[in-house]
């Protein structure tokens, strides 16, 4: 028992160096990511964290029409692709009475269009789905280190400027009024920035659903923002390790694995919440 159970828990990432590389750039991702989506929730800027994800795709695309899957030139097109439309879409809604959610999606309807036309055409059907799946088992040394720095960069980040994001997710105006500002800038370079190299690993179409799903899962746990972190860090780097099983012993692909265990630990979060507060509820009711 003991035997099978460690080669169906460990023997894959002993085994394969891909899938050590794998684990350590997904749990990497879980570290920074669980803080960066229970802080999008809290914003209620869900919305504006998955259009920013699929404005990444038209730079990728252009750095990849330059210099094939190159690392550097895949960032950089990335990232200023999806700077080029925060900016965009934040002049709009100052501009014009157009909310900035609904800017935010015109632009990132036409971002990937756009960004799906380049790979198709210059490119091929392996090439557009890559970039739109991407390829977690894929990763190079290279990448993970990218993703290592970013991750440590945005923990730190987070550390420095705690109480000014939180205080800025929950009252603007008074943190305004203080003489703090930037803060909403920093954080969304720090969410462009984890989206960037996340779509290395989960693709155009998935990589906000490691940031967003755990937090999704914590929220339904506490009000606490901090213990909310803690748990969605953790529900992310487990359904980063169980979606790699899953992917190495049932041949799945590896990205939509991590988000589907990811999704299933939200739905069984809510459920499992759910029956907690109406029990406690009944209870309540039978004591009085």
């Amino acid at each position: 028992m003991t035997t099978s159970l460690y080669d169906l828990l460990i023997t894959p990432f002993e085994g394969f160096s891909f899938m050590r590389i794998a684990i350590a750039a997904c749990l990497a991702l879980a570290l920074s990511g669980g803080p960066l989506g229970v802080l999008l929730l809290l914003r209620r800027m869900a919305l504006d964290g998955n259009v920013l994800s699929h404005a990444v795709m038209p730079g990728a695309a252009l750095g990849f029409v330059y210099a094939g899957h190159s690392l550097a030139a895949l960032s950089l097109g990335g990232f200023a692709s999806g700077a080029m439309v925060a900016g965009l879409t934040g002049l709009l809604s100052r501009k014009r009475a157009a909310r900035q959610d609904a800017g935010l999606v015109v632009f990132y309807l036409v971002a990937l269009a756009l960004g799906i036309t380049l790979v198709a055409f210059f490119g091929s059907n392996v090439d557009t789905v890559r970039v739109l799946f991407g390829t977690v088992l894929a990763i190079n040394p290279s990448a993970l280190m990218q993703i290592a720095f970013v991750s440590t960069a945005t923990m730190v980040a987070l550390a420095v400027f705690y109480r000014s994001i939180m205080l800025d997710a929950f009252d603007p105006v008074f943190l305004r009024m203080a003489g703090t500002r930037g803060m909403r800038a920093l954080f969304t370079l720090l969410v462009l920035l984890n989206l960037v190299v996340s779509f290395q690993t989960f693709g155009t179409l998935l990589a906000i659903g490691p940031i967003l799903l755990p937090a999704a899962a914590a929220r339904c746990w506490t009000n606490r923002p901090g213990l909310m972190m803690a748990l969605a860090v953790l529900i992310g780097m487990l359904s980063s390790y169980i979606g790699l099983l899953l992917s190495y012993h049932r041949n799945l692909p590896s990205g939509p694995a991590i988000v589907m265990v990811a999704g299933a630990c939200y739905g069984a979060s809510v459920l499992v919440s759910s029956g907690a507060a109406a029990l406690r509820t009944r209870l309540r009711g039978n004591i009085r």
